[in-house]
């Protein structure tokens, strides 16, 4: 009988064991992460199927001839280490929904008792086993369950905003390397304007015609062009690194490729705060997230509450005792007579009203942050058109200025003084246009819904979706 019973309890653990999981060591060593880092490129293979899989149209040239906001945006879905740990966390809390389901194990006890005093021909072993079968009541697992599944709402919410966040990066750096390869062209046009200038000065100065005060003076503000100048090269090779770091490749892996940003992105510069509120309060991903935390936290009061009423442990029970066959079943349950839960209770109520509250302040944010976003867009225009009304009579200017000097009744100095002056007006223009693209980002953000086309914003729509997923 000993024997048999050791078998029956060798064969449950067996049987306990044998769907068992089993460690698969996966070291991590930065040398080898850093290398990966390195190694990324805009021509990969794998990046192509991404973007081809998320374009919904083939890719005739790869790489693009010019990677614009659009392309490197996909770049960064595929690439952005950020953009991998929120789905790294969107797993862990899909793992939880999977823990939150299961039900309690029952536990096997074997307490075999031995008779230091039996009589002959009698075993002194007594054999006996019990079981410990856990019955959960109120709800208890359902509420678990829906504590779970919230929060892996809101982790998958979290990829959502990473994304945009992540969209939002690329296209800051992007337009701020844009603006500022762009400002320096026009420095340089510029530079070369003033030493056509300060050329026809000095002839002037040696013919007694100027004075060798205004020659300082204008070449003072040579030196501060060519400063700055340098400064805009300076801006562009910043800017291109936060692109590369947005993207998350090596800045090394932009030389040479050509980048670009579309500065006539201008589709949603007369969109109304109202509609502002109605996109970023219905459709704001964060704002989603912190709801799906709120539920998250009203599933763990009433988990609480149900554990109020204290499960049922059913103990099923054998004893082999000097031949007999003794069969028991108990029945356990907690007193509630020290506590009654009171403090746990407490505790998930007020995080309740925590997340309520942290809910409430963050969409007051989300609205002012709107409001904002959509009153400096329209500052924003205003000095645009500005700028642009006035680069129009520079323009008109210089073309008058070019139309005497063909005529033979015009200054070569007037029309250089009229180019430099046309050049800084451009350098205006371009200053004002790129404050409208950052205003038009910011609101972008803000409601988190693309300004341009509608097809644009299905496509962006289907792009997010797709962050979701590990596209390596």
């Amino acid at each position: 009988m000993n024997a048999t019973a050791i078998r029956f309890t060798m064969a449950i653990w067996a049987l306990g064991t044998a769907g068992c999981v089993h460690f698969v060591p996966k070291p991590l060593a930065a040398e080898q992460t850093s290398m990966i880092l390195e190694s990324r490129t805009l021509s990969d293979a794998g990046l192509r199927e991404f973007m081809v899989r998320n374009l919904g149209h083939p890719l005739d040239l790869w790489p693009p001839s010019r990677w614009d906001q659009d392309l490197l945006t996909l770049a960064a879905f595929y690439y952005n280490p950020d953009l991998a740990a929120a789905r790294a966390h969107w797993s862990v809390q899909q793992a939880g929904e999977r823990t939150a389901g299961e039900r309690p194990n029952p536990v096997l006890t074997v307490t075999p008792d031995y008779a230091t005093n039996a009589p002959p021909g009698v075993s002194a072993w007594l054999p006996a086993a019990a079981l410990d079968v856990t019955i959960e009541i109120a709800g208890k697992r359902g509420h678990r369950i829906e504590q779970a599944r919230r929060l892996s709402e809101s982790a998958r919410w979290n990829i959502w905003t990473t994304a945009w966040e992540v969209r939002f990066e690329v296209r800051t750096s992007l337009l701020d390397a844009a603006d500022a390869q762009q400002r320096e062209e026009l420095l340089k046009e510029q530079v070369t304007v003033q030493e056509h200038i300060d050329a026809l000065l000095e002839k002037r100065r040696l013919a007694g015609a100027v004075a060798g005060s205004d020659l300082v003076l204008f070449r003072t503000q040579l030196a501060k062009t060519r400063l700055d100048l340098q400064a805009a090269r300076a801006q562009r090779i910043d800017a291109q690194a936060r692109v590369a770091l947005a993207v998350g490749i090596p800045m090394s892996a932009l030389n040479g490729v050509p980048i670009g940003f579309n500065f006539n992105q201008t589709e949603a510069a007369d969109l109304t705060s109202e509609e502002a509120h109605r996109h970023a309060v219905q459709g704001r991903s964060d704002l989603l997230s912190a709801l799906a935390d709120y539920a998250a936290a009203q599933s763990a009061l009433q988990l609480e509450i149900a554990r109020q009423y204290p499960d049922v442990h059913l103990g099923p029970g054998y004893q082999w005792d000097q031949g007999q066959n003794d069969w028991s079943l108990g029945l356990a349950l907690e007193l509630p007579v020290l506590n009654w839960h009171r403090g746990p209770i407490a505790e998930a109520e007020a995080r309740r009203g925590e997340a309520a509250a942290r809910f409430t302040a963050f969409q007051a944010n989300v609205i002012n942050e709107v409001d904002a976003a959509v009153t400096a867009v329209q500052a924003e225009r205003q000095g645009s058109q500005a700028a642009e009304a006035l680069l129009a009579v520079h323009r008109d200017r210089l073309q008058a200025m070019q139309a005497q000097v063909d005529a033979g009744a015009g200054d070569a100095l007037d029309l250089a003084t009229a180019q430099f002056e046309f050049t800084a007006a451009e350098a205006l223009a371009l200053e004002a246009c790129g404050g409208e693209q950052r205003a038009l980002g910011v609101l972008e953000r803000a409601v988190q819904r693309p300004l341009g086309a509608p097809d644009q914003a299905h496509a962006l729509q289907r792009q997010l979706e797709s962050t979701q997923r590990s596209p390596q």
